[in-house]
């Protein structure tokens, strides 16, 4: 298909961004309480970005149209600040299990903003913003959700170290954060963390720091404390982007390789590499999503503009299925898919756009459409 014309490619510095100026801490904002969901209804297929603007964040809603095609439901301010510059990392929007919340970082203002997704038939925006609280610590990239526990990864800079710190969710969309919680990563130096996600038990979180090639695990107790970390040489160099099969495997990105690995984990946090470096014969893979229930794994390779397709055994084996599973607009970045595996989507950094594949039931990508013109510090993507 033909494509407008694109920015420059982004740049292995910028995909490995580690260290940014931090801006103070705000407190939580007053607002009122969201519209519930009404027995019997749920919320249709949409996708959220957001614009990292550094003078004033906000959430780019859509709406996923038959056929796939992206229909825009505006923009939701943040009330906070973006970094207007890359994050690194994956996970910078997250959504609930029942995609009644959605989380966002505010780096620029080392906050977390929490918006509640309305259900269809009422007369509301499909945004409705809750609340904004600081998010423990400097620079957040990263927010893990489990149940009504949220766990964010600060990255830190060059003066404050990157850690983790907990909160919980209520029901009206008000995050309070959970004292004590704050741990540290594996070093106070800069490590470049690039995620953090819960296993499906949430009995483990998991952290991927690019600058140490080091993974971090922690436990966590049913009163939502963490401990840790217990950190582990990845079997790879510079692991990115990772994500939880539905039976608890983890498969981490390899960004230095080019390739992804496999690990089972324990109720200790104890990582056993399953399959080490699978090369995807691609540069730069760096974010991870599971589709068709854990049988396929993808992973966009943002300085190959394409989409890496691999097998994944019940035991969490890796096979490479199609080095180019599909092309895409330059710089592929953050991935999401659809619940019930219906389609897959990127967003290319490099040409400000998202790309929406229909996925195959043998894990095939077809392009079905292509949304153009996101701003330039576009970040992050979520789907349901």
């Amino acid at each position: 298909m033909t494509r407008p014309g694109t920015l420059a490619l982004v740049t292995t510095a910028a995909l490995l961004l580690l260290i940014v100026p931090a801006a103070a801490q705000a407190q939580s904002v007053p607002s009122a309480s969201p519209a519930a969901h009404p027995p019997g209804t749920s919320t249709v297929s949409a996708v959220f970005t957001m614009t990292d603007n550094a003078t004033a964040n906000s959430v780019l809603a859509y709406r996923i149209a038959p056929g796939g095609s992206l229909v825009s439901y505006g923009s939701f301010p943040t009330h906070g600040t973006g970094l207007g510059a890359s994050l690194a990392d994956q996970g910078s929007l997250a959504l609930t299990a029942d995609h009644q919340w959605l989380l966002v970082v505010d780096a620029g203002s080392d906050q977390v903003s929490v918006f509640h997704v309305n259900a269809p038939g009422l007369s509301l925006p499909l945004l409705t913003y809750t609340d904004r609280v600081a998010s423990g610590g400097v620079l957040p990239v990263s927010i893990a959700i489990h149940g009504s526990l949220v766990y964010v990864l600060n990255a830190g800079n060059s003066t404050t170290a990157g850690d983790i710190a907990g909160f919980t969710l209520s029901s009206t969309g008000r995050l309070a954060a959970l004292p004590g919680s704050s741990l540290p990563l594996s070093t106070s130096t800069p490590t470049g963390p690039a995620q953090i996600s819960f296993n499906p038990a949430g009995t483990v979180l998991a952290v991927t720091e690019k600058t140490t090639s080091i993974i971090d695990t922690y436990t966590v107790a049913r009163t939502g404390f963490a401990s840790g970390p217990t950190s582990t040489a990845s079997n790879g160099s510079v692991p990115y982007g990772f994500a939880f099969s539905s039976n608890g495997h983890l498969v981490v990105s390899d960004a230095g390789p080019g390739a992804l690995s496999s690990y089972g984990i324990s109720s200790t946090g104890a990582l056993t590499v399953i399959s080490g470096t699978v090369s995807d014969n691609q540069s730069a893979p760096c974010w991870v999503a599971f589709a068709e229930g854990g049988r396929y794994a993808y992973t966009t390779n943002a300085h190959s503009d394409s989409i890496s397709t691999y097998l994944v055994g019940q035991n969490g084996s890796l096979v490479l299925q199609a080095a180019i599973g599909a092309t895409t607009g330059s710089a592929p970045t953050d991935v999401a898919v659809t619940s019930g595996s219906h389609y897959f989507l990127t967003y290319d950094a490099g040409a400000g756009e998202i790309d929406v594949y229909a996925l195959g039931s043998s894990g095939s990508l077809t392009e079905v459409s292509s949304t153009y013109g996101l701003p330039s510090t576009a970040e992050g993507l979520v789907a349901f």
